[in-house]
């Protein structure tokens, strides 16, 4: 699984995509085997001006063999708005690839991992 970080010109640094990257790794890690690459997209919403929604994170997941699933958050820090976007991201992945296990966490016999 490749996880790309895409930040406004660049800005955070290698401190913000390695902790990025992890927070990544550790939300849908479970989902490695399905997913090709994870794109996280940080922005400021608003740019100069404040507020309790100012900080936003979209996240797109492409598993294989389906379409592309994309969550967005808000929140008033860039920690806030990635676990938020995270979160929503499991969720959605849990709905989306459900069908490739059985309730038992095993292989299902109706996907095929040629």
């Amino acid at each position: 699984m490749q996880i790309q970080v895409n930040t406004p010109d660049g800005a955070g640094g290698a401190d913000l995509i390695a902790s990025v990257e992890q927070a990544v790794s550790e939300a849908v890690g479970r989902f490695e085997d399905h997913l090709t690459r994870v794109e996280v997209h940080l922005s400021d919403v608003n740019a100069a001006k404040g507020g309790d929604r100012d900080k936003r994170c979209l996240v797109e997941a492409r598993p294989t063999g389906k379409a592309p699933i994309a969550v967005s958050h808000q929140a008033a820090t860039v920690p806030m708005a990635m676990n938020g976007a995270l979160g929503k991201l499991g969720r959605a992945l849990d709905t989306a690839l459900a069908s490739r296990t059985d309730h038992k966490g095993n292989a299902s016999v109706r996907y095929d991992d040629v």
